[in-house]
C-alpha cells in the first residue's frame, strides 16, 4: 500500500514563503503523475499543480510564477515551493500519486497566510 506523507505546513505572513514536501513508501518514478491540491473551508478540492512523466509540470493560474513544483526522485519526494503568499491560499494542502489509474493521497498539511 502506497503511503504519502505531507510535511512542511505552518503559518506565514502574507508576501512570505513555505516549501512543503511528499514523502512516498515506493519510487515515485512508478507513478504516471503527482500533484499538490488543496482545500480551502467551504471550497472544493482544487488542484495546485502537477508533475508527470518527462518532468512535465503544470500550475493553477493562481499559484503560475509564485509556486515551484519539483522532485526527488533519490529521495522519493515531491516538493512545492510556494512564494510571495497571499491569505487567499490558506488551505489544507494534499499530495497526490495516481498508477496505473489508482488515485493515492496523503493525510494532508495546513497552510495558513495572514495578512
Amino acid at each position: 500500500q502506497v503511503q504519502l506523507v505531507e510535511s512542511g505546513g505552518g503559518s506565514v505572513q502574507a508576501g512570505g514563503s513555505l516549501r512543503i514536501s511528499c514523502a512516498s513508501s515506493e519510487n515515485i518514478f512508478t507513478f504516471n503523475v503527482m500533484g499538490w491540491y488543496r482545500q480551502a473551508p467551504g471550497k472544493q478540492r482544487e488542484l495546485v499543480a502537477g508533475i508527470f512523466s518527462g518532468n512535465i509540470r503544470n500550475y493553477a493560474d493562481s499559484v503560475k510564477g509564485r509556486f515551484t513544483i519539483s522532485r526527488d526522485i533519490a529521495k522519493n519526494t515531491m516538493y512545492l515551493q510556494m512564494n510571495s503568499l497571499k491569505p487567499e491560499d490558506t488551505a489544507v494542502y494534499y499530495c497526490n500519486a495516481v498508477r496505473h489509474g489508482t488515485d493515492y493521497w496523503g493525510q494532508g498539511t495546513q497552510v495558513n497566510v495572514s495578512s
